[in-house]
């Protein structure tokens, strides 16, 4: 084999192999969800005591937080698995541990959809916390919620309309 195939196949090798340094990002992410956990049930200690005394909109404002949570945790797992089984390796977790549903079945693309639609939904739950609670937030703030919103929708509209157009 000449020199120069030598080289370029080590090299292919090394940069294949350089897959698994996004190995401990995507174990980084448990950490991640771990926090979002501990979050999760923080908020449950400090509402649980007053739910006698608050009224309706802190009620709801109080669970749209928990969904919030809950929506990003979800983003967390999906992006967690579906990453490690895209770039790094497939997950062997044998044949009699329960596997989730939907492992295998998210490519890049739809991985981003994911994504995209979850921070759609994450910043529509933000909107709405700001509009149950309209009177405190000014005019401009407002706008500006609004406009962002706007862009994470019209993106996730656009990433959706471009892969569709791909696909075909």
């Amino acid at each position: 084999m000449p020199f120069h195939e030598k080289i370029e196949h080590s090299l292919e090798k090394f940069m294949y192999g350089s897959r698994w340094i996004l190995a401990p990002i995507y174990a980084g992410l448990s950490l991640a969800l771990l926090a979002i956990f501990v979050k999760f049930f923080q908020e449950m200690i400090h509402f649980l005591p007053h739910i006698f005394e608050i009224g309706e909109s802190d009620l709801v404002l109080t669970l749209l937080s928990l969904i919030d949570l809950t929506l990003v945790a979800s983003l967390i797992v999906i992006v967690m698995f579906s990453g490690y089984e895209n770039f790094v390796s497939r997950l062997d977790i044998g044949d009699a541990t329960e596997k989730l549903e939907w492992l295998g079945t998210h490519d890049y693309g739809s991985l981003k959809m994911k994504v995209a639609s979850s921070i759609v939904a994450i910043s529509s739950i933000h909107l709405l916390k700001v509009f149950m609670n309209i009177n405190a937030t000014p005019n401009d703030k407002l706008m500006w919620y609004i406009l962002i919103h706007l862009t994470f929708v019209i993106s996730a509209l656009f990433m959706g309309y471009l892969d569709k157009m791909t696909k075909h």
